[in-house]
């Protein structure tokens, strides 16, 4: 398998927690370019080395601290780049104290906005669930007996059907989306979720994400789906921080989604909890294994009953219920 070098620029006392938060979309090692450990080492601080490669002192000296990862060219690393660069955007707009550094994010051999397009090979149609097939919209081929096809092109957006936690959410949603009802899809990336409940009987939906080309492009996948755009809207905006923009939304929602990393989900289940009707579905997902627990324990807290998880590929997913 290929990999593709992906280096994050930070600031010294960020690099930590960075690597903690990189963790929980996916990402499980690390390589760190710290100068302060080259200044410790010619300082005498910390061993000695006899020999320097050629070109490192260069290298090292007055460099920016960096987290550097790879990513899989496969389908999951399409997914997860869509996922790393949202995380990053996120990062930088509620960093006030400037503990991160400029987060920077600088793709080997490629630039960052050409990745989706080098990357198109690897995105093919699958089967999700027991009732869509999820297709790039640049491949032709015949939609298989009894599926219904959700078309998708991602853009630099996240959401094309390939990763596991986009898979378990859509599966989930077949459990849940009744004829007519209402649904909520938060950080909706290119609109897959949404689309696809959208595709199985829902009939309208609210759909919201950080960024404006994920919200562009879920609107021009909704399109490209033959949605109604009187019963599809995206729009951009952060709820966590904008209390104008949440009333807006409304509530009474019948079934709300939101594929996100586990600390914004946690952080956001009292607005979970706001937006829902009595008896109404939750859907989380982006949830790492290692944090299930602790994803589950913050939606109790606030009164929702967990249904039923879903893991798979070190991914977890979840439908709970508020209950009357």
């Amino acid at each position: 398998m290929n990999w593709t070098e992906v280096r994050i620029e930070t600031a010294q006392q960020g690099i930590d927690t960075l690597c903690a938060l990189l963790m929980d979309i996916g990402f499980k090692g690390f390589a760190v370019e710290d100068p302060a450990d080259f200044d410790d080492l010619m300082a005498g601080k910390v061993g000695h080395w006899d020999y320097l490669e050629d070109g490192l002192m260069e290298q090292l000296t007055g460099g920016v601290p960096t987290v550097i990862v790879y990513v899989p060219e496969n389908a999951q690393g399409v997914e997860q780049m869509a996922s790393l660069r949202t995380f990053l955007k996120t990062m930088r707009e509620g960093d006030t104290a400037e503990l991160y550094g400029t987060l920077n994010m600088t793709v080997k051999g490629i630039r960052e906005e050409d990745w989706a397009n080098n990357w198109k090979q690897y995105f093919k149609p699958l089967c999700v669930g027991e009732r869509l097939w999820v297709t790039p919209t640049w491949v032709a081929a015949e939609v298989p007996a009894g599926r219904t096809a959700l078309r998708i092109d991602p853009g630099s957006s996240f959401g094309t059907g390939q990763h596991d936690t986009t898979k378990l959410c859509l599966g989930l949603l077949e459990t849940c989306v009744t004829e007519g009802c209402k649904v909520l899809d938060i950080g909706c990336g290119s609109g897959i979720l949404s689309i696809g409940a959208m595709l199985l009987g829902a009939g309208m939906v609210q759909a919201i994400d950080i960024e404006q080309n994920a919200a562009d492009s879920a609107i021009e996948n909704a399109v490209r789906n033959g949605i109604d755009p009187e019963t599809y809207h995206a729009i951009c905006g952060n709820i966590l921080e904008d209390e104008t923009l949440v009333a807006s939304l409304g509530d009474g929602y019948d079934v709300v989604c939101a594929n996100i990393v586990s600390d914004i989900l946690i952080a956001m289940r009292e607005l979970f909890v706001h937006f829902m009707r009595d008896g109404a579905a939750l859907l989380l997902s982006g949830i790492i294994d290692e944090r299930l627990d602790e994803v589950v324990t913050a939606m109790e807290e606030v009164g929702l009953h967990v249904d039923s998880i879903q893991q798979s590929s070190g991914w977890a997913a979840v439908k709970l219920t508020k209950t009357k």
